[in-house]
């Protein structure tokens, strides 16, 4: 059975309703769960299945189903449990749209509040993102590629406008993800390219560049995650279909490509640019 941290599942579910460290190792395990695809979008979430995955009792798990609730990755059902959170193309587009105009802000803001460690902190966050894509480490790479838009966000130093992004951040984490498995195009290696820009308008604390550069990798990022759905939807819809008449592939799940298979490679450099 697969134990958080080689703890056994009786002392976890012993101690879970005391250990905070436990609780936010159950919450970012299971929101990588949601995050990564690897419950489909609309589903129940599989409660009993999920305490043996991750060897605890359901009293952490509904604690963090509440938290994944409020950054609404997911919806709770009255007597019903919880479902992964359904959003349609409108829906999609106007969240990216808003997220573009709050981190084009943000941008702009950094470039004129950003302190030097600030920086520091960033632009070693992109390295490792970038050896992540090398790696073709999706996972890992999207934690980084988080990190860098919430530092962004903070290094504009303005509470109300991170207050903001926290409130619609989470709705979007799932379609973020899901952007870099874009089919049509090799979203990834763009969305690493636009980062690089990101960087050297950050370093070179241009407010007007990084706002207009921010914008537009949101609205690329739009674009790949409404594709994504339409095909993923579409190909759900086939596969309902008697044997012998789809004519449609099956989609690939993340947790296929998570690590990049399928993906193909970029132009960009083997080796990080001297900075």
């Amino acid at each position: 059975m697969d134990t958080l941290a080689g703890v056994e599942p009786e002392a976890v579910a012993d101690a879970s309703a005391s250990s905070p460290s436990l609780h936010a190792e159950v919450l970012a395990r299971l929101r990588d769960h949601i995050v990564e695809g690897k419950i489909a979008e609309g589903a129940r979430v599989p409660e009993k299945e999920l305490c043996a995955l991750f060897g605890i009792s359901r009293t952490p798990l509904r604690e963090a189903l509440k938290v994944l609730a409020s950054e609404g990755l997911i919806e709770l059902l009255p007597n019903r449990g919880a479902r992964v959170r359904p959003l349609d193309v409108k829906e999609i587009r106007e969240l990216f749209d808003l997220m573009g105009g709050l981190e084009a802000l943000a941008g702009r803001l950094a470039c004129e509040n950003l302190t030097e460690e600030e920086f520091l902190r960033i632009e070693a966050a992109h390295h490792e993102m970038y050896g992540c894509y090398l790696r073709r480490d999706l996972s890992k790479y999207f934690k980084y590629n988080q990190d860098i838009h919430r530092m962004i966000v903070e290094a504009a130093h303005n509470s109300v406008l991170a207050a903001t992004y926290a409130a619609f951040v989470g709705r979007l984490r799932r379609l973020r993800y899901s952007a870099n498995l874009d089919r049509h195009r090799d979203r990834w290696g763009e969305a690493m390219r636009e980062h690089e820009a990101i960087l050297d308008a950050l370093r070179r604390r241009a407010p007007q560049d990084l706002s207009e550069i921010l914008f537009h990798h949101l609205r690329n990022k739009q674009i790949a995650a409404v594709e994504y759905s339409t095909d993923l939807e579409l190909a759900n819809a086939e596969a309902l279909k008697p044997k012998g008449k789809s004519r449609l592939k099956p989609m690939a799940q993340p947790s296929v490509l998570a690590h990049g298979e399928d993906i193909q490679d970029t132009a960009l450099p083997q080796e990080s640019p001297p900075r």
